[in-house]
């Protein structure tokens, strides 16, 4: 916090989370005349919307709605945003908020051009975080080719070893600053918006669906990376333990929602992801065949008609009835599911090259709290108190609903500011 900043009333907006609902957020407050502050813990903005291979209905890739809202940004000076970033503490209250801020380094500088000299030079490899840990990628690395910002990361667990310096020595532009360390900082805002977004319900949590037992049974956002060109087989949708071609997949819904047990709300996009994932394989693979396994089919409104295009296809079955097991044959690694029809009566036993499980959209709140003052629901999402919230740490939401509910919560916490 700068000196004029300290002897000064609080006019600011921090926006914590750089996915699509926080940079909705930022943008809109910004737009208006307001200074924004972005704070995102991971390397790069866009959430998880940047790990998407494509939105429904349209089918369209995110990478060109994520560019416009990064231009957006750049030509904005009154968005500020800091990646690799985390809210320590809050303080204070409505118009006057005091904020601690701790930033991990990214051993990388702002002279970085991505010219991947320090990616060639470096002979360590880690767990791809941004394809799920389904591949595997160098230790200096860029998170993906549309970052933002466009700039490297070295990992932490290079830093003190011949690795770094290879790095380092590569670097033709002094890019990399191996003596960086975490720093903390304060900002005082006048609001505060949580936009934190939300995690994929642990599946190995729900023992009779066997994610982390079989092998060839996926969840749904690992789905997601697998049939995107940039993820970890080029968009070959191929099965985890011998790289097969998938012929035959299944679709298991509501994997841990609607559930006691688990997670009892409906997490209201699943479905839709379901139905989108049926497109990916059925257009890489023409032979395929697809079956959905569904408690109820939810497409409200516009998404009805998706729904209609989706079952006209004949290699798409729907079948109602909740599975009761998920098994591996030892032999073929094929996954075979029992579950029961309930429309016809029938018990189904059958077999798939693998199934994905449509977990549902746990809000980042659950694990992580507000460090400030909020009220949850009783799923942990953030629904009241001086900390307004947006997008899927508010309730479950698509893309198209969480621009919406952040537009909205830029005209509350500009209302803050004002007052």
């Amino acid at each position: 916090m700068s000196d004029e900043q300290a002897g000064a009333p609080a006019t600011g907006i921090l926006v914590v989370g750089g996915g699509i609902s926080g940079i909705t957020t930022a943008l809109e407050a910004a737009e208006v005349g307001n200074d924004v502050f972005i704070v995102e813990k991971n390397s790069f903005l866009g959430g998880r919307v940047a790990r998407m291979y494509k939105y429904f209905p349209k089918l369209c890739p995110p990478t060109c709605g994520l560019e416009i809202n990064f231009q957006r940004i750049k030509k904005n000076p009154r968005v500020n945003y800091f990646t690799l970033t985390e809210v320590e503490k809050i303080t204070g209250g409505p118009g006057n908020y005091d904020v601690t801020l701790k930033e991990t380094p990214r051993f990388v500088n702002s002279k970085c051009t991505c010219c991947g000299k320090c990616a060639e030079a470096c002979d360590v490899e880690i767990p791809n975080d941004f394809n799920l840990g389904m591949n595997k990628m160098k230790a200096a690395y860029l998170p993906h080719e549309m970052a933002f910002p466009q700039r490297y990361v070295l990992h932490p667990s290079i830093i003190g070893t011949a690795a770094a310096q290879k790095c380092k020595e590569a670097c033709p532009y002094d890019a990399i600053d191996l003596d960086m360390k975490p720093r903390t900082f304060n900002l005082k805002v006048a609001a505060v918006v949580w936009a934190t977004g939300w995690n994929p319900y642990d599946a190995k949590k729900i023992d009779n669906l066997s994610f982390g037992k079989v092998q060839n049974v996926i969840t749904n956002v690992m789905m997601e990376r697998l049939a995107a060109h940039n993820g970890p087989t080029q968009g070959k949708i191929v099965r985890p333990s011998d790289g097969k071609e998938v012929k035959s997949i299944a679709f298991v819904q509501c994997a841990g929602s609607r559930d006691e047990n688990h997670l009892p709300f409906c997490s209201y996009i699943c479905c839709l992801a379901s139905l989108k994932q049926t497109t990916y394989i059925r257009d890489v693979n023409p032979d395929s065949k697809a079956t959905i396994f569904y408690i109820d089919i939810r497409t409200p409104g516009r998404y009805e008609k998706f729904y209609k295009k989706v079952k006209a296809d004949k290699n798409v079955s729907f079948i109602k009835g909740k599975v009761a097991r998920i098994e591996e044959d030892a032999a073929t690694k094929d996954v075979i599911v029992t579950a029961e029809d309930t429309l016809s009566g029938n018990k189904i036993h059958a077999k798939f090259d693998m199934v994905v499980l449509a977990t549902g959209m746990e809000p980042s709140t659950a694990q992580v709290k507000v460090p400030g003052n909020a009220v949850y629901d009783e799923n942990s999402f953030v629904v009241s108190g001086d900390i307004l919230s947006t997008g899927c740490c508010k309730k479950p939401s698509d893309v198209m609903m969480s621009g919406q509910t952040a537009t909205g919560t830029a005209l509350k916490a500009i209302q803050m500011v004002r007052r």
